[in-house]
């Protein structure tokens, strides 16, 4: 089974990017958000940033956890598969064959667990627009914005030994040219 994280600054493009690779793929989706909630992983909320307080290692552990659970999860429809001769049955098992993980945090997983890191990056002036519009303060968009020009989430990835694609989300993406990045 895949496990592809897309990482990158908040507001350039993760989420969509996410959603519609597990949509094109037939990729379990993981929106890590949901995670720390199910896991109860904020260890507090930082006023200035307006953010929750997670711990990366806590985060990694849980995000494990699914893979592990997810994987699992797919052999089983596999086998199942194999297992129903009536048609009908056959076309109710759901087909998955990864993972997509969607977060500015996912790229801290160990490589040995992800097959790819996709980093979304953005133009300066788009992200500022999109930061804005998803009302974050003028001190957290400063941040985000510093975050970018200095590639933080790509320098990570690379100190991770991730496999890296980049994809600028600009003027917006095509996910077939990404899937032919990805080998599929």
């Amino acid at each position: 089974m895949k496990v592809i994280c897309v990482s990158g600054v908040p507001g350039t493009g993760k989420t969509t990017l996410s959603k519609k690779l597990a949509k094109k793929l037939g990729f379990h989706y993981i929106d890590v958000n949901k995670i720390i909630s199910k896991y109860r992983l904020s260890e507090g909320f930082d006023r200035k940033r307006r953010t929750k307080i997670i711990d990366t290692t806590k985060l990694n552990k849980a995000l494990i956890k699914e893979i592990n659970t997810l994987t699992k999860k797919s052999n089983d429809e596999k086998t199942n598969k194999k297992i129903l001769k009536n048609k009908k049955f056959k076309k109710n098992i759901k087909k998955h064959y990864g993972i997509i993980i969607d977060s500015h945090l996912s790229h801290y997983l160990p490589a040995k667990y992800i097959d790819f890191c996709i980093i979304t990056k953005c133009n300066i002036k788009e992200l500022n627009k999109r930061l804005r519009k998803k009302h974050f303060n003028r001190e957290k968009i400063k941040e985000n914005l510093e975050a970018e020009i200095f590639d933080v989430c790509l320098n990570e990835a690379m100190e991770r030994k991730h496999k890296i694609i980049t994809i600028d989300t600009t003027k917006g993406f095509n996910i077939d040219n990404i899937i032919r990045k990805l080998g599929e």
